[in-house]
């Protein structure tokens, strides 16, 4: 995103000190370390801190950058007391239960003032191990794993794990131009971290890391400058995070905004010449009449008349409402039985396989030729059928188009139409909004159940069924357009 590689520009500006004025009256930053010598030699004598080892000289080799005349490049050991926590022993309660003392872990680090932490610790786990309560205001850095790098300032008094390291800088040093400085390296504090299983920089990484310092009265300048304008990145960011959403969602938004048109007789173009759809319903009767006169299919129960109440919205005048089950030979289901699956045999497809709108044989799973023909008793899914997804995902429609037999779960419903040329004209109805609105009236599950459809329900969905020809303008229109939106896909 443009505020990302904003935010990392402005921050490598305003550490090499091109983002502020350098002013001729501010002290010299010579005097400031010499200020900080004297503050640690004072600590020293006063047995608050211990004399360190003197850090390595910096070398040209390892300056990355000029700075201002008035800065000079430093080791951040020389800056601050760095130290890192401990975990109190987990196995005893005692440091733990009712504790009061915030304990910081490096999940609580959010790259801004850290006024609340998710555990506390007791007093009697701050006096039997090595935490020390650190004050406010100290410099925060994760140190272990994916965190590597996150930063906060202490908004509370705390302690911290092991994998937190916490800076109390010296005098004449500004707590959050570290902060910055520290978000500006993130990237490079990763890479020095890189390479083990559970990458870590350690303190002494930390502290051997080099900082251009500029003097105090430059680090508030900075500072200021950065609260600024990184508060005006951060709108930008929040803008176009809504704007990737926005882009993101307009598709789907706009694809069920077609097909909603489409199934309600919007998109297209109503013809005098079409065939009027009542003769559709005549021979679908008749020849559903002839399969169960010739007990091919069994007869059904009549289907319950359609009320004004039910109907959710306007279609043309040569369009007519019916229920799934008058245009049907079978709604059924796959078996309710777990098979055995084996290595090689006839394909056994549940909804992971056709949840997309096609046929995907990932995760795909095999029984034994017995073993279906058993199955196809009962539910025998053939090319133009047409199987959706009734338990957990409900609705996603697909035409059979394969040319191989196989058996299906009962996570998979399985419609079969009188008339086949029907079925593009009911996937497409069956992914719009307005049969999404029926699943979701009858739907039954949910909390800790999941949801699905009763073929009972199924059988009594409402369809709005235009003309043969206008089903095919229809679907011709849909195949074009939706391909146009798959393109605005990002």
């Amino acid at each position: 995103m443009l505020a990302d590689k904003l935010r990392k520009s402005v921050l490598q500006s305003a550490i090499q000190g091109k983002l502020t004025e350098q002013l001729a009256t501010d002290d010299k930053v010579e005097d400031l370390l010499q200020a900080i010598e004297e503050e640690k030699e004072l600590l020293i004598k006063e047995k608050k801190i211990k004399k360190q080892k003197p850090l390595p000289e910096i070398t040209e080799d390892e300056i990355p950058f000029a700075i201002p005349e008035n800065w000079k490049w430093v080791r951040l050991g020389e800056i601050g007391i760095w130290e890192a926590g401990t975990t109190p022993s987990r196995s005893k309660s005692e440091y733990y239960i009712n504790g009061k003392i915030p304990w910081v872990k490096t999940g609580d680090l959010t790259d801004s003032i850290l006024k609340s932490v998710t555990e506390n610790i007791t007093q009697l786990a701050l006096e039997e191990t090595s935490l020390k309560i650190k004050p406010v205001g100290s410099v925060l850095i994760a140190m272990y794993g994916a965190t590597i790098g996150k930063v906060s300032i202490l908004g509370i008094e705390a302690t911290t794990n092991q994998a937190c390291c916490a800076c109390v800088t010296y005098k004449n040093i500004y707590n959050k131009y570290i902060f910055y400085y520290l978000i500006s390296q993130r990237d490079n504090l990763k890479k020095m971290g890189a390479g083990g299983a559970q990458p870590n920089i350690s303190r002494e990484k930390i502290i051997k890391t080099i900082m251009p310092l500029p003097p105090l009265a430059e680090q508030k300048r900075i500072v200021e400058k950065l609260d600024n304008v990184l508060a005006n990145i951060d709108e930008l960011k929040a803008s176009e995070e809504k704007l990737s959403i926005l882009q993101k969602n307009f598709p789907d938004k706009l694809k069920k905004s077609i097909l909603q048109s489409a199934i309600q007789g919007k998109l297209t173009e109503q013809l005098a010449t079409d065939d009027k759809v009542e003769d559709l319903l005549q021979a679908i009767k008749e020849e559903k009449e002839r399969l169960i006169k010739e007990k091919k299919i069994k007869k059904q129960k009549p289907l319950p008349e359609i009320t004004e109440e039910e109907i959710p919205f306007e279609i043309p005048k040569n369009w007519r409402w019916v229920r799934l089950g008058a245009l049907s030979s079978v709604i059924t289901d796959g078996t309710h039985k777990t098979p055995n699956y084996v290595n090689k045999g006839i394909p056994f497809i549940s909804v992971q396989n056709i949840s997309s709108g096609k046929y995907k044989d990932t995760k795909l799973k095999y029984i034994t030729e017995d073993e279906h023909k058993k199955l196809i008793c009962r539910c025998k899914p053939e090319k133009g059928d047409i199987l959706f997804c009734r338990i957990g995902t409900l609705g996603h429609p697909y035409i059979v188009d394969l040319d191989f037999e196989f058996s299906i779960f009962v996570s998979l419903g399985l419609i079969k139409l009188i008339n086949k040329d029907i079925n593009v004209y009911l996937k497409a109805y069956m992914d719009s909004p307005s049969f999404e609105w029926q699943i979701n009236k009858v739907k039954v599950g949910g909390g800790t159940h999941t949801f699905k459809l009763n073929l009972k329900d199924i059988v009594n969905f409402l369809i709005p069924l235009p003309p043969l020809a206008e089903q095919k303008r229809i679907v011709e229109k849909l195949d074009k357009l939706l391909a146009d939106i798959e393109e605005l896909k990002i």
